[in-house]
Order: structure tokens, then sequence, then C-alpha cells
């Protein structure tokens, strides 16, 4: 569903992601690991196109989109959930859903159920401001947002942060689903470990922005951890 290539991002002159290779298929979870700082945002931000790479190539469904513009990428499949969820605050719950659905392929101009059936509370809180919604509640819609649009890639970074246990098992239950339906790849940053392991087929870890290892979550050892991501 996705393979990046070789990618090279720079703020400035400064070089942030450095030959960066990473693929992700249909049906499964890679979770994108590392230390604060490394490039993970960085990379994620990359690929919805919000920032250029300077070389390199992003296949999605086997077509470069490199050089593509965030919005062609978001119509073309790529739903993105970004670090501190960014809904609007004084829209309400149904209007930031109907943002998102703005990028759907077909057309659509309802929310499709599925969202719901995710995450009820969005259903239930329909005709609130976003702002005044929990940090959980915020983070349930943010990925909501990201869902309307049915996109076949999702990018979620750092979906746990912040939030109470309990809506944390809620997005797990949601990923968990997700991933079964076989159709969806699925890129997560994440730095909960535990979570991580819950959910992943597969992991990556960043170092200053570079790959520096991989393989399946299970070979995500506590040498692995103590070496890569304690701080």
């Amino acid at each position: 569903m996705l393979k990046v290539e070789k990618v090279n991002v720079f703020y400035g002159e400064s070089h942030i992601l450095r030959d960066v290779d990473l693929q992700v298929s249909a049906g499964k979870v890679v979770c994108l690991m590392g230390r604060n700082g490394v490039g993970k945002t960085t990379l994620l931000k990359t690929l919805t196109g919000l920032l250029p790479a300077r070389s390199g190539k992003i296949l999605f469904r086997d077509r470069d989109i490199t050089r593509d513009p965030s919005f062609r990428r978001a119509r073309a499949g790529i739903g993105y959930a970004p670090q501190g969820r960014e809904i609007f605050a004084h829209l309400s719950v149904q209007e930031n859903l109907l943002v998102g659905l703005d990028a759907a392929r077909n057309g659509a101009k309802e929310i499709p159920r599925e969202v719901f059936d995710l995450f009820p509370v969005l259903q239930q809180m329909l005709k609130r401001r976003g702002g005044d919604l929990s940090g959980g509640q915020q983070q349930q819609l943010a990925i909501g947002r990201a869902l309307v649009s049915e996109p076949e890639l999702l990018l979620l970074d750092e979906p746990t942060e912040g939030i109470q246990p309990s809506i944390i098992l809620e997005i797990e239950t949601a990923i968990r689903r997700l991933r079964e339906k076989g159709n969806v790849a699925i890129l997560l940053v994440e730095q909960y470990l535990d979570f991580a392991q819950r959910l992943a087929d597969e992991f990556c870890v960043m170092e200053k922005g570079e790959i520096v290892t991989r393989g399946a979550i299970k070979e995500l050892t506590p040498e692995v951890v103590k070496r890569h991501l304690t701080v």
C-alpha cells in the first residue's frame, strides 16, 4: 500500500530525514518508534504532503505521489490524525467530521456509519463544540475525522499521548478492528510500548532521521528497547 524509498527531507539546510525506506501493507500495523526529535512526525508530514521531500520516492498503491499536493493525497486515500489532534475547537463534532468528508474519493456526503460504530461517543456529541470535549474525546474525533473519507492508508501520530487509560483501550479496539478489515494499512507513531506491542505487526526505530532497526513486533526485545528507545 505504501512504499517509501530513500526519502530525504530538509528544514532549510538542516538534514532531517536521511534515506528513509519504509513499507506498510494492507491489513498490517507498522509502528514507527524512536526518542523525541528523531524525525517521526516529520516523516508523517512528508507522507501527507505537508513537507516536501528533497529526494527519494513515495509510492502509494504503486503510484508515485512524491510531488502531489496534500489535498490530492487525501483524496487518493490517505488519512491523517496528527499529533496534538488539531481539531477545530469552535466547530461542532459534526462539522469537524464533515471537514474530513471533503476528502472522500467517492463524493460521499454522509458520515460513514463505521465511524460511529468505532467511536459511539462522537454520535452522542454531534452538536457539541470540539473544544468542549475531553482530551480523549478529541483524540477520538481526530481519528474519526481521518476515517470519514474511508482511507486505505491511515497515519496516526501519538494517538495515546495524554489520554486516559479507558479511552486508550477504545482507540486500541478501533485500530484492531480496522486492521482486521484487511484493506487498510496503518502507520502508527507511538511511544507507549505496551500499546505498540499489542497492536503492531512490525516496528521500525528511527534515530537522527534514519531508520536504524526494524522487524516483526516479536523482535522488539528488551535489548532493542534499551539500545534505541530508553531515555
